[in-house]
C-alpha cells in the first residue's frame, strides 16, 4: 500500500459520515429525521442567486486571482471595518473554496513538524485532523457543560509547551453554541501574548447570535491580538451558501502570501460565479439574515426546552450558531432489549435504527457522554424528531 502516514492518521468527517448514513435510509423509503450536518434549511436569498446568473450569462467564467477577486476582498475589507472595527488590506485577505478550505490553507501554512496546537474540547470535527495532516500535534484541552465549555487561561496556560505555537478559538462553537465575551476573549488574548502564540479565530457562525448578546472577535481586543490573529470567516451559514464553497481569511500579510501560494499549487481561485455571489452577499441587502436568525432563535428556544423536560437529558442553552450538546450521560448503562449502551455512539445508533433520527455522538467532538443535534431544519422536523427522540428513550 502507497498511503502516507499522515493520511493513515485522519478518519473521515463523523457529521458527513452520519448525514450518508440517513440519506442511505431516506433512499429506502425509511423516513429519517436528520439532526446531523450544519447546513441551513434555507435558501440562499435570490439577489445573490441572481448575481450568479448574471455571472454566468455575461461569461464570467474564466480564471481569478487566486486569492479572490479585488472586489471581494474590498467586500470583505467593509464587512471587517462595520462589524468589527477592523482595518485591514487588501494583501491581508485571501479567499478560499470555504472556511474549511481557508483553516486548511492555515495550519498548512504556518506548522512544522511536532509543533503543538492547543485545540479546546468540544472541538469541530475537523481541527486535529487538519494539524496531523500538517504535521502538528493538537493539544486538546478538556472542558464540559459544568463550566459551560469554555476554555480559562489557567487552563490554557497549563498545557503550553517550548512546542505550542498556536491556539483554536471557535467563537459561536461548533458543536456546543457557547460564544466568548470580550472580556473573556481579552483574558485569553494576555495568555496568547504572553507565550508568543498564534490564534486561530474560527468565527463562521458570527451572524447566528441569540438573546441580544453582543458577539466579539478576539482581533477586536488590540491592535497587538489583531497582529497574532487569523481570522476566519464566510458566507456559508450565515447567508445559506454552504455550497457555494466561499470562506475568506484576514491576517498578517505574511501568513496570507504564504497561503495564496498553497492555494495556487492547489486549487486556485475559487469559483468565479460564487465570487460574485459572495460579494453580493456582502454589500447587498441583509433582510435574509435576520429572518433566518429569528427563526434559528425560535427553534432554539424550542429544542432546548424539549430535550430539558426528557428525563436523564441536560441541555445548556446555547448564545449562537444552530446546534444543541445536550449532556446523555445519565442514559448510558441503561439497557434495550437485554442489550446495554455504554456509549454516546452506541446511543446514537439506538436512535437512529429505533427512533429514525440522526444524531452525532459527542466522542466525535472529543466530548463522550453528549450528543449533537442541529436545528438547521424546519420546525415541524424538530417537533417531530424530538418526539421520536423522547419516546424512545422510555
Amino acid at each position: 500500500m502507497f498511503l502516507s502516514k499522515r493520511v493513515q492518521s485522519i478518519k473521515p468527517s463523523p457529521t458527513l459520515a452520519i448525514d450518508t448514513k440517513a440519506k442511505e435510509l431516506q433512499a429506502q423509503g425509511i423516513n429519517v429525521i436528520s439532526f446531523g450536518t450544519g447546513e441551513p434549511d434555507f435558501d440562499t436569498p435570490q439577489n445573490i442567486k441572481d448575481v450568479a446568473i448574471n455571472a454566468i450569462n455575461s461569461g464570467f467564467t474564466k480564471y481569478c486571482p487566486v486569492g479572490g477577486t479585488v472586489d471581494l476582498k474590498n467586500a470583505i475589507i467593509n464587512k471587517f471595518k462595520k462589524d468589527n472595527n477592523l482595518d485591514y488590506a487588501q494583501n491581508e485577505i485571501i479567499v478560499s473554496c470555504g472556511a474549511k478550505h481557508s483553516l486548511y490553507n492555515i495550519f498548512q501554512a504556518v506548522f512544522d513538524d511536532e509543533d503543538e496546537i492547543i485545540i479546546p474540547a468540544p472541538y469541530w470535527v475537523s481541527y486535529p485532523d487538519m494539524a496531523l495532516l500538517a504535521g502538528a500535534i493538537p493539544i486538546i484541552v478538556y472542558t464540559d457543560d459544568k463550566n459551560h465549555f469554555k476554555i480559562t487561561p489557567k487552563a490554557i496556560e497549563s498545557v503550553i509547551t517550548s512546542k505550542t505555537k498556536a491556539i483554536v478559538i471557535n467563537s459561536p462553537s461548533n458543536p456546543t453554541g457557547v460564544t466568548y465575551t470580550f472580556e473573556e476573549l481579552k483574558e485569553i488574548s494576555k495568555i496568547c501574548i504572553r507565550h508568543n502564540l498564534l490564534i486561530i479565530s474560527d468565527e463562521i457562525y458570527e451572524k447566528l447570535i441569540y438573546d441580544n448578546f453582543k458577539f466579539s472577535s478576539i482581533a477586536e481586543v488590540s491592535p497587538e491580538v489583531k497582529a497574532r490573529t487569523l481570522v476566519v470567516n464566510g458566507v456559508s451559514k450565515a447567508f445559506a451558501m454552504t455550497g457555494w464553497r466561499i470562506g475568506y481569511t484576514a491576517g498578517p500579510k505574511e501568513i496570507i502570501s504564504a497561503m495564496t501560494n498553497i492555494q495556487s499549487q492547489s486549487t486556485s481561485n475559487p469559483t468565479s460565479i460564487a465570487l460574485k455571489a459572495a460579494t453580493e452577499a456582502l454589500n447587498g441587502p441583509k433582510d435574509s439574515l435576520e429572518i433566518m436568525r429569528v427563526e434559528f432563535e425560535k427553534r432554539r428556544n424550542y429544542i432546548v426546552e424539549r430535550l430539558n423536560k426528557i428525563t436523564g437529558i441536560s441541555c445548556l442553552t446555547p448564545e449562537g450558531a444552530f446546534y444543541v450538546f445536550p449532556n446523555i450521560s445519565k442514559l448510558l448503562g441503561k439497557q434495550y432489549n437485554e442489550k446495554t449502551i455504554n456509549t454516546d455512539t452506541e446511543l446514537s445508533t439506538y436512535l437512529l435504527e429505533q427512533a429514525k433520527i440522526a444524531v452525532v455522538p459527542g466522542s466525535a467532538f472529543g466530548a463522550p457522554g453528549y450528543i449533537r443535534l442541529s436545528y438547521a431544519t424546519s420546525m415541524e422536523k424538530i417537533q417531530k424528531g424530538i418526539d421520536s427522540l423522547e419516546n424512545s428513550l422510555k
